[in-house]
């Protein structure tokens, strides 16, 4: 199995987290039903990755979340991220965007009629990148088992490596 980059820096990015670094580093994570969402302009020399857990951030009438509890939900992460690369500069079609995880890793003891949390993490991040103006240069989605990634990103280039 080809490694990682071991000269990079190292991030890991834990469930509920999201980071933007400004120089090339080894973002990792590992996922199940969350998704992680890669983000890169190689213009900038720019990269971040999130990990949300649940596809929507709940809303409460005359409140708004504390930055830190928002990027939990997938909207909220991947809106906050396309706030923070047009702070730097970056238009839409020059950030690259790669989209992994949404498994299906847990045991249903029912036969639920709704989507799983996986399959709900995937949608809502497909709608609000869209919606964002932000195209999807390559994905991994679903499955029944947990990934780790590692995301270059100086190169963008994601090593998927799936649990057994």
């Amino acid at each position: 199995m080809m490694q990682p980059e071991a000269t990079l820096p190292e991030v890991y990015v834990q469930p509920g987290e999201s980071r933007l670094v400004k120089e090339p580093t080894m973002m990792r994570t590992l996922l199940g039903s969350c998704v992680g969402i890669a983000f890169r302009a190689p213009r900038l020399g720019v990269g971040a990755l999130c990990h949300p857990m649940l596809p929507r951030l709940p809303t409460t009438p005359g409140t708004s979340p504390a930055r830190s509890a928002g990027r939990r939900y997938v909207d909220y992460a991947i809106r906050d991220l396309a706030m923070q690369f047009d702070a730097l500069g970056a238009s839409r079609n020059e950030v690259e965007v790669k989209l992994f995880g949404g498994g299906d890793v847990l045991v249903m003891t029912s036969s639920a009629t709704r989507p799983t949390v996986g399959a709900a993490n995937i949608e809502v991040a497909m709608k609000v990148l869209a919606k964002e103006g932000f195209s999807i240069a390559a994905s991994s989605l679903g499955g029944k088992r947990g990934v780790n990634i590692y995301f270059n990103t100086e190169t963008g280039e994601v090593l998927l490596q799936r649990h057994s």
